[in-house]
């Protein structure tokens, strides 16, 4: 079982020294990755439902920084060795496809192809809004782009034809390190464990009230399109109880993330290490 910390991106860690000190904790004990959140704009007064908290609001306050994923990680890859960067997620229909091709790319070659890539379609629609991007559609939306990426990363002179985007025989370099870096479909819906099936490296559903069901979708749809359902690696949250990590590990969890145990850059390695200890006793 490989373990990751989510939510690295937020309070104390978030700042130079906060991500630095994570960042070495992470390879000195052995954290296999960290995984970002994102909002570029989170509207005051959304009526959206947040998915993951019984008020259907996002905890802590909305001044609370959320840096850039894809730039916060740079500065992790570039204070750590091994540790993977992740996503967790990206809200990728609020991307341009061949820009974020272009900087995962980057990133992912300058780590030497450290880096996971977790995508979502995205919940809060004041934000679409405000970013001009339709709520509507993005399903499809994030479709095209994850096939729009694949191509830009794996071809030397790239085509792509679709609804969301269009483009014939343009090149994009640097190429990642090792062919297109991994790509995991966040959400805890049917919809998102059939795009998992049909698309994804990996499945990280954020919550796990059905995810038995979930975990069955995926692996129905990744074989009827003709795709090896046990490739598909499966993340989720840790439980702190070891029946339930053997349930999760049971339904074939291959990875379990969990909050950073401590916020300041001076705690999080002996907690990190704690942690780590009890997770595996």
């Amino acid at each position: 079982m490989d373990y990751g910390i989510i939510f690295g991106n937020t309070g104390e860690l978030a700042t130079a020294d906060g991500a630095a000190a994570l960042a070495e904790a992470c390879d000195t004990h052995g954290v296999e990755s960290v995984w970002t959140v994102e909002h570029v704009l989170v509207p005051t007064g959304y009526e959206s439902e947040y998915p993951y908290s019984r008020d259907g609001k996002m905890p802590g306050s909305l001044e609370a920084p959320i840096p850039d994923p894809l730039i916060w990680l740079t500065w992790v890859a570039a204070h750590s060795k091994n540790v993977k960067l992740a996503t967790g997620v990206m809200i990728l229909p609020q991307r341009n496809p061949a820009v974020l091709a272009k900087e995962v790319a980057t990133l992912d070659s300058l780590s030497r192809g450290r880096v996971v890539l977790g995508v979502g379609v995205g919940w809060l629609e004041e934000e679409f809004d405000a970013l001009g991007v339709p709520f509507a559609g993005r399903g499809k939306r994030t479709d095209e782009y994850i096939e729009a990426m694949r191509e830009l990363w794996t071809t030397d002179e790239s085509s792509y034809s679709g609804e969301f985007v269009n483009y014939d025989r343009v090149m994009s370099f640097p190429k990642p390190h090792a062919g297109s870096p991994p790509i995991f479909i966040g959400g805890h819906s049917h919809a998102a464990a059939r795009r998992a099936g049909r698309l994804g490296d990996g499945f990280f559903p954020g919550r796990q009230e059905i995810l038995g069901e979930l975990i069955e979708t995926m692996r129905t749809t990744a074989a009827a399109a003709g795709r090896d359902a046990d490739a598909i690696q499966i993340t989720t949250g840790a439980s702190m109880k070891p029946e339930k990590r053997k349930e999760l590990t049971d339904l074939g969890v291959s990875r379990m993330v969990f909050p950073p145990p401590a916020v300041t850059a001076d705690e999080i390695g002996p907690a990190i290490e704690r942690t780590l200890d009890f997770l595996s006793s």
